[in-house]
């Protein structure tokens, strides 16, 4: 079995990787239950913002020179407005969330612990830079929903092994181009919280 290595990345110590990168999330994002349709043009402008100074993360996992999964995550302050405003309508302080932007794996690389490693990773970043909550979105699909595979098993489970909890409270309605669609349409998303220490962002919600 191939070793694989997992490093950080702040700043624009990434940048070489850009698109290769931009590459696998077009790639994995396709799968259910995101369906995104994606363009390298989007993608290198999405990127561009966690290689910029300060504490925006990327999180690579590479198999040799072959960059085979990534993770980012960013003060939850900067990420886009759609995102910030459901965290600020709840009268949180958005200084004190990391966000989770996504995790991204190629398929023959899954179950091998690479995802608890992005959790680790962007965790332990986020205690360090001073934060006192992670987050992130998932996107809500119907359970009968017509391109659902058959084997396809949710991770929440995992999310809550790792102490996350979901918000139904807390939706995102953020856009992006499906498979099989011409134009973008606006799909929903719900927040999953972890606190640290006995901080309870929660207390809000």
């Amino acid at each position: 079995m191939e070793e694989i290595e997992i490093k950080r990345y702040t700043g624009k110590a990434a940048q070489p990787f850009l698109e290769e990168i931009a590459q696998l999330r077009i790639a994995v994002f396709r799968e259910f239950p995101y369906l995104y349709d994606g363009t390298m043009s989007y993608e290198m402008e999405y990127l561009s913002e966690y290689f910029t100074p300060g504490k925006s993360l990327l999180v690579v996992a590479r198999c040799g020179s072959r960059i085979v999964g990534v993770s980012t995550g960013l003060p939850l302050a900067e990420a886009d407005e759609e995102f910030r405003k459901p965290i600020s309508d709840a009268g949180a302080d958005l200084s004190d969330v990391f966000y989770f932007g996504e995790s991204v794996l190629l398929p023959e690389f899954r179950g091998r612990g690479i995802g608890h490693s992005f959790f680790d990773e962007r965790e332990s970043w986020a205690a360090e830079c001073g934060f006192r909550s992670t987050g992130f979105c998932s996107v809500i699909r119907e359970p009968d929903h017509p391109l659902m595979p058959a084997d396809y098993r949710p991770h929440d489970s995992f999310w809550q092994k790792r102490g996350y909890t979901r918000q139904d409270g807390l939706i995102v309605r953020f856009p992006w181009k499906q498979i099989g669609e011409d134009t973008e349409s606006t799909q929903e998303l719900v927040y999953w919280l972890r606190n640290f220490d006995k901080y309870n962002l929660l207390q809000y919600m």
